[in-house]
């Protein structure tokens, strides 16, 4: 089977190459070849026999999409795309990144069949910011897509791509809506949501960490190992139950920024938390307090999907995986 990771320098895209390459398969299936795409060139420090085709590509120009797709992949992961402050900053690179590219990778699928039959399966990370206000505590699988940032509504709009493509038969995709992915290791991004991380990260390994918004703010989380896990369980099941509605809501963590300031207090102690320090930002607030605090999630859940259920386990996940299992 062959495999392509588009969006593959980035931290999941990383983590999510490393587990393919170390396993040699996904599920059942063993990976013959893994292609590594992504705008700057990817690497990956993981020996396997498994072949790796690193490739420097921007989806969103010219003919990008269709010579990648010349080698006809089995599986593709979508996970390119500029995160939801960029997205909001600059609107033509957000559209030109998040949606044209998604567009012209689809549209060389489709066009690959035109020689032979050609169906890949292709899991497109989505996002949370599909969803807009007004929002109930728990949001149930059939709520109304309403986004209310460019990010979110160019998320929206590569999701009923993927399903009307779907639909025609051209490819064989899913649409995950990953929680905000707690704790990224690593620097800092331009990401709205990045404080949720930094705010656990930086104290951790005795750095001060910046808390743009209100404690009371709730928010849905997932370590970047159950988001991982979860990308690969999609490319292996069988899709056809999802019918038209080929998005799900994934599993999480419902907690406010209070509640990960505690968690992180039981685990490191106020020598971690003292050095959290708050400094109100609006535009930050603005975008983040219109996305959702909670989901039941009970058709990913009926899949198989999982993730953590608290953020003490999250930020174990982090410690386990990134500290090498201790605090200093």
């Amino acid at each position: 089977m062959q495999v392509m990771i588009i969006g593959a320098a980035g931290m999941i895209g990383k983590k999510l190459a490393r587990k393919i390459l170390s396993d040699r398969s996904i599920g059942t299936r063993s990976v013959s070849r893994l292609t590594l795409v992504d705008i700057v060139a990817p690497q990956v420090d993981t020996f396997s026999e498994v072949e790796q085709v690193c490739v420097t590509a921007d989806l969103s120009t010219d003919g990008a999409a269709k010579r990648l797709i010349a080698s006809r992949p089995d599986v593709i992961f979508h996970l390119a795309a500029i995160v939801s402050s960029d997205a909001e900053a600059d609107f033509e690179k957000g559209y030109l990144i998040n949606l044209d590219g998604t567009r012209s990778l689809l549209e060389a699928i489709r066009l690959q069949s035109d020689t032979e039959p050609y169906c890949p399966k292709v899991v497109f990370t989505s996002s949370l910011a599909v969803f807009g206000v007004p929002l109930p505590d728990e949001i149930p699988d059939d709520f109304v897509l309403a986004p209310l940032s460019c990010y979110g509504t160019q998320k929206a709009i590569g999701e009923l791509l993927l399903s009307d493509y779907s639909r025609r038969g051209f490819l064989d995709g899913i649409a995950l809506r990953l929680p905000t992915i707690c704790v990224r290791p690593g620097k800092p991004n331009k990401a709205a949501s990045g404080f949720y991380s930094s705010i656990i990260r930086e104290p951790l390994i005795g750095q001060e960490a910046i808390l743009p918004v209100p404690r009371e703010l709730r928010h849905w989380f997932a370590s970047p190992r159950s988001a991982v896990g979860a990308l690969l369980h999609a490319a292996t099941i069988d899709l056809a139950p999802l019918g038209a509605r080929r998005s799900l809501n994934l599993p999480g963590v419902s907690a406010s920024v209070g509640e990960q300031i505690e968690a992180l207090r039981r685990i490191a102690g106020t020598r971690a938390t003292d050095l959290i320090k708050e400094v109100p930002d609006p535009a930050i607030l603005r975008i983040v307090s219109s996305w959702p605090r909670a989901f039941s999630a009970e058709r990913a859940k009926n899949l198989g999907f999982r993730a953590e259920e608290s953020m003490d386990e999250i930020i174990q996940a982090h410690i386990a995986d990134e500290l090498g299992g201790t605090l200093n």
